[in-house]
């Protein structure tokens, strides 16, 4: 690493944006569905097809976005979409005041900044890795993790009290504007960023578009990593809907009490942040990767024996921060570890076809737990999450298969 580990002024003026851009996303955090409810008098269905179907949607429409930005510029794709992203957020709160707003104008809004997210972090990536030595990428994506945890800590509650004194979209406008300012701040970053190394001839072959993915599955070190992310991300989300209706509803849990125990142990994102470097540093990338993300999938399946009172809040609050101290460890790791896996002139497609398959498994494994809650009730169906968690450690890449170049382990007392 270099001294101090200065990564240069033109990251600091991206990582300044994205923690801009990511306080925005947590003050608006569940906007959406409250506008529904109280603005639009949606029903369950409708809420839970503003969140599924919309990011659904969203991921299939940015499937041929991948290959056509892998050879261009990303700084300007990157502002693009801060601005596209900021445009269609703009138009919520200028419904709202015509008195016009309407819930498919809530589904469009949410499918173009789902879109606009999966392109903004395929470019994100590889303008990282144009920008930084192999070295640096995990100090930065490290980085980047810790300001993640740190924007879940101080978003929600800030948005809640902005909700309370200027109403339901006040911050979807927050969070327009810091989609601005990420965008200002980008283009502030200067510097030159050389061309593609390839051009890409004009007409786009369907081929193209499965790029990303025929990337990922022939190698033995992504083609795993890819399946465990997507399930074990697939499953947390896909419990979240059940553990609501089981603490809010059958136990009686406050609304005060629910954020509470999802809100504290967010702090659990900081330490793990901070530690996955020095980890990595001393076990080396591939020991720390597949400890953390094995450790990751046994706190879940404490939910299902979540019960009444002081105790199962307790219980919430432990499980929660044991899974998210693990994940932040392993977050950073695992996406240096892609970034330094995947060819320069493939990362865009390959993160791309990643983020895709992670948003369109979470709103299939969403819906299927809502029916599973359905019919075997939320418990049961949070412990079948919780049981089949347990085996994504065998999909983690195995020791024979990763030829990464990373640090040797360092020695004990060095």
């Amino acid at each position: 690493m270099r001294s101090g580990h200065r990564l240069g002024r033109r990251f600091g003026w991206l990582w300044g944006a994205y923690g801009t851009s990511a306080l925005g996303t947590w003050l608006a955090f569940g906007a959406f569905p409250l506008i529904a409810v109280q603005v639009l008098r949606a029903g369950p269905a409708e809420v839970a097809a503003l969140s599924s179907v919309g990011a659904a949607v969203g991921a299939v429409v940015a499937v041929p976005l991948g290959p056509w930005v892998e050879f261009r510029r990303k700084r300007p794709v990157l502002i693009a979409t801060d601005l596209v992203r900021c445009a269609a957020l703009l138009t919520i709160p200028a419904a709202f005041a015509l008195g016009a707003l309407t819930f498919l104008q809530l589904l469009l809004v949410s499918v173009v900044v789902a879109a606009a997210d999966i392109t903004f972090r395929a470019a994100s990536g590889a303008y990282v890795k144009t920008l930084l030595a192999d070295e640096d990428l995990l100090v930065a994506n490290a980085r980047f993790e810790s300001t993640t945890w740190t924007t879940t800590i101080i978003g929600p509650p800030l948005g809640g009290v902005a909700t309370g004194l200027l109403g339901p979209v006040a911050t979807v406008v927050a969070d327009a504007v810091s989609y601005l300012l990420s965008a200002v701040g980008i283009g502030a970053m200067g510097g030159h960023e050389p061309p593609p190394e390839r051009r890409r001839p004009r007409s786009m072959r369907a081929g193209d578009l499965l790029d990303g993915w025929r990337y990922i599955l022939a190698d033995a070190t992504l083609r795993p990593l890819f399946f465990n992310t997507a399930l074990f991300n697939g499953l947390v989300m896909a419990v979240s809907p059940l553990l609501a209706v089981l603490m809010l509803g059958r136990l009686g849990f406050e609304p005060w009490q629910y954020g509470l125990a999802f809100a504290a142990p967010a702090t659990g994102g900081l330490l793990g942040a901070r530690l996955a470097r020095p980890l990595a540093a001393r076990f080396g990338q591939h020991r720390v990767l597949v400890a953390a993300g094995s450790l990751r999938a046994v706190w879940p399946l404490g939910l299902a024996f979540l019960g009444p009172g002081t105790g199962g809040l307790l219980l919430v609050m432990g499980v929660e921060l044991g899974l998210i101290v693990c994940c932040a460890i392993f977050n950073p790791v695992q996406a240096t570890y892609r970034l330094q896996r995947t060819a320069t002139d493939r990362v865009t497609r390959t993160l791309s076809a990643w983020a895709v398959t992670n948003k369109a498994t979470t709103a299939l494994l969403t819906a299927v737990w809502g029916v599973l809650g359905s019919l075997l009730g939320p418990r049961a169906a949070i412990g079948l999450a919780g049981a089949l968690l347990l085996v994504t450690p065998l999909l983690l890449p195995r020791r024979s298969e990763a030829h990464l170049s990373e640090p040797e382990p360092t020695p004990s007392g060095t």
